[in-house]
């Protein structure tokens, strides 16, 4: 049986929270929660995917009608401060295998927002630019963007957001220096 101990499951993280109201989603608080249970949400993995997942359906709100992911805006984002990057590269700068940046362009080309150039010198690499369309996207996105950041730190106070980015930036740096692990599809 998978056991999972952590003071969080005792301890409340959030000292202006009720006493005993324990950090798990509202919804589930309705019923007795079983420890196996309690165990769960008090595992980082799950917070961490469940925050991925919040954040998720906040961007696609905000987003509307712009038919574009977090992981398109990332790359568009990411192509924009670094015109002529190459797919390896941007892989590495976004986080994103390789295995499937390509299908990533793939879409961002067929769009229309993305184009794809041989490099001077090497035919065989590809660089990538925006197209106005593309620039004129990320001009359009660039609010409802920041609101999807402002949205998902807005029910902790001002002091906890500051608080938890520094916290998660220092785990998500400290992970990538370790490197004892790779991205799907990396080497």
């Amino acid at each position: 049986m998978l056991t999972f101990s952590i003071q969080s499951i005792d301890e409340d993280p959030c000292p202006d929270r009720p006493a005993g109201d324990p950090v798990i989603p509202l919804q589930q608080q309705k019923g007795r929660l079983s420890r196996p249970m309690q165990q769960l949400y008090a595992m980082p993995g799950h917070l961490v995917r469940r925050i991925h997942q919040i954040s998720g359906a906040i961007f696609a709100e905000e987003i509307g009608d712009h038919d574009l992911t977090s992981v398109q805006f990332s790359a568009l984002y990411t192509i924009r401060a670094s015109p002529g990057i190459d797919a390896t590269r941007l892989s590495a700068l976004i986080a994103f295998d390789r295995s499937t940046i390509g299908g990533v362009l793939e879409r961002l080309e067929a769009k229309g927002w993305v184009v794809r150039e041989p490099a001077p010198g090497d035919r065989r690499k590809k660089q990538l630019r925006l197209t106005a369309d593309g620039e004129t996207l990320l001009r359009d996105v660039e609010e409802a963007v920041a609101r999807v950041q402002e949205r998902l730190l807005a029910p902790l106070p001002p002091a906890e957001r500051t608080t938890f980015m520094r916290l998660l930036s220092k785990l998500t740096r400290l992970h990538e220096e370790e490197r004892s692990w790779t991205l799907p599809g990396e080497s």
